[in-house]
């Protein structure tokens, strides 16, 4: 088919969704092939997206764009048990992924981890494993690493890995809103080019989540799993009600910082950020061992190989082959950043945690692009709080960026304090 006749199936199969009918899997390649070589532009593109935004997909178009991406990129090839998890996002400091791969490379499963740059959060996982190692490698580059060490923490952005998607998350990005269908092919095309066939599946759920009521997360959950089963992936999907970040920092470096305190056990660790990460092994794990054939209490081996030092080694060891230090620690890393600390300005007890609140407050501060930039929390949901009491610090690279956020926040509060 040549690209004139490609290009005009396209643009028929966009029409065709704007009017609420179904496609095929012919016009749905056509679409993704178009997409993927940007040859369909920007504004046919968009077109696309709010077509599907606005009536959603069936399960047959669902698995059509899966496929579809899946055959207009680069694929990766790993042998055997090749373990995966994502997150749907939405919640910003909760890096688990930095924590899992270690634990689950470390009983020498692989998992080969893509990751995106930020989307809606002021950090993606790759940018914030930037602040350890370099995360741009080549398709063999990759293999040589997971077949090295077991695993890496890679950004899949310009791999050619599902290609179509890349160029809709830019048309999305501007309008910080992605649809639940889209979330779910997005993650699943990229599971499958790199090979997962072990994946759990993290769904947050809260009012200023992503998904915020369980009906709609039940519904997600559906799919991910009628996706998997067609593609012959071992799944397990984790809906958990989540309030607030689970690690204390926001923002590439602060975040860093959080998952090496976890890695090395220090005794200022965010605890909810390691008993997140945990479950998330633990349930990775099981699936993993069941296709071996072999019962083992993943959650106690999860526990013993973060709280021994073998994911601090392994996480090393993954550090190294991506070419960063792997005597790094947190003791060691820098913020290069201005601070100002926010305090209470009235008592009283902390009842809610504003995520979208907080996501805006950290990209006025500069993050993900100024990496040092961000916030930390000084407190935590359900805390009292006195007045005066400090509450947040505020990191930037500019006096007018911390004012500017302090300013916001009188109007924007991240912490709803009751008496």
């Amino acid at each position: 088919m040549n690209n004139s006749t490609n290009f005009h199936h396209a643009v028929d199969a966009i029409k065709k969704k704007l009017k609420g009918r179904r496609l095929n899997y012919k016009e749905i390649y056509a679409l993704m092939d178009e997409i993927a070589k940007e040859r369909l532009g920007d504004v046919l593109t968009t077109y696309f997206v709010a077509a599907g935004f606005k009536d959603g997909f069936s399960s047959d178009e669902l698995y059509y764009l899966t496929k579809a991406m899946v055959e207009t990129g680069t694929v990766l090839d790993f042998k055997g048990i090749v373990a995966d998890k994502h997150s749907i996002g939405g919640v910003a400091g909760t890096r688990t992924t930095m924590i899992v791969v270690p634990i689950v490379t470390a009983v020498g499963f692989l998992m080969p981890k893509t990751s995106s740059r930020a989307i809606t959060s002021p950090a993606g996982t790759a940018d914030v494993m930037e602040i350890l190692a370099k995360v741009n490698f080549t398709p063999e580059q990759i293999k040589k690493i997971v077949n090295d060490v077991g695993g890496c923490i890679v950004w899949g952005g310009h791999l050619g890995i599902a290609p179509a998607d890349d160029v809709i998350i830019r048309i999305e990005e501007p309008l910080s809103f992605e649809s639940f269908d889209k979330i779910i092919v997005s993650i699943m095309a990229k599971k499958i080019a790199v090979g997962a066939n072990h994946l759990v599946i993290d769904i947050p759920i809260g009012m200023t989540m992503k998904i915020k009521y369980e009906k709609d997360a039940e519904k997600v959950k559906t799919k991910f799993e009628n996706i998997a089963k067609r593609f012959d992936i071992t799944i397990d999907v984790d809906i958990n009600h989540t309030h607030e970040p689970a690690g204390y920092g926001v923002g590439p470096t602060l975040e860093a910082i959080d998952v090496l305190k976890v890695l090395e056990q220090a005794p200022d660790r965010p605890l909810a950020l390691e008993k997140r990460a945990l479950r998330l092994a633990s349930k990775l794990l099981t699936l993993c061992y069941k296709t071996k054939g072999e019962k083992i209490d993943a959650e106690a081996q999860a526990q013993n190989i973060l709280a021994n030092g073998d994911a601090l080694k392994q996480m090393r060891r993954i550090i190294k082959a991506q070419y960063g230090d792997p005597d790094v620690s947190y003791k060691t890393i820098k913020i290069k950043a201005l601070k100002k600390e926010i305090i209470a300005s009235e008592s009283g007890t902390i009842r809610a945690v504003n995520n979208f609140n907080l996501n805006s407050i950290s990209k006025i501060l500069g993050a993900p692009l100024e990496k040092s930039a961000g916030l930390k929390l000084l407190k935590r949901k359900g805390d009292a709080v006195a007045v005066h009491d400090p509450i947040l610090e505020l990191y930037a690279r500019s006096n007018y960026q911390l004012e500017e956020a302090t300013q916001t926040l009188k109007n924007f509060p991240i912490f709803d304090i009751q008496p």
